[in-house]
């Protein structure tokens, strides 16, 4: 059993190995959208969007629902949101502490040139 959970974990996280993907599904965490919204959203081309649209729903990330002529995208399951968020924020931290790791080694080597200099 865990052997075939850890298999679809890999495979779930490939489709996340894309940056386009991960744009949308960002996007789509805030509610449904159309191909056409979320080409709009993306300012990429039909084409390119519904490639990456396909793959996600194939993979059940993603599920559709038609209403009219219209097909609306949206996250097929309320904790791959939770998940995403939760990596988004561990980003966003490590980017943080990124920087403030710049800051302090730009600080102290500037302070360390005034120092030589005098």
């Amino acid at each position: 059993m865990n052997k075939k959970i850890y298999m679809m974990h890999a495979e779930m996280c490939k489709v996340f190995t894309s940056p386009v993907r991960l744009e949308i599904l960002d996007i789509l965490r805030n509610g449904e959208k159309s191909v056409n919204e979320l080409v709009q959203l993306t300012g990429l081309n039909q084409s390119n969007v519904s490639q990456h649209l396909q793959i996600m729903k194939d993979r059940g990330i993603l599920k559709i629902e038609k209403k009219g002529n219209y097909v609306f995208y949206s996250v097929a399951n309320p904790k791959i949101s939770k998940a995403f968020g939760m990596m988004k924020e561990i980003m966003i931290d490590q980017l943080a502490e990124s920087e403030r790791l710049y800051k302090t080694i730009t600080k102290s080597s500037k302070s360390g040139s005034l120092e030589e200099k005098e």
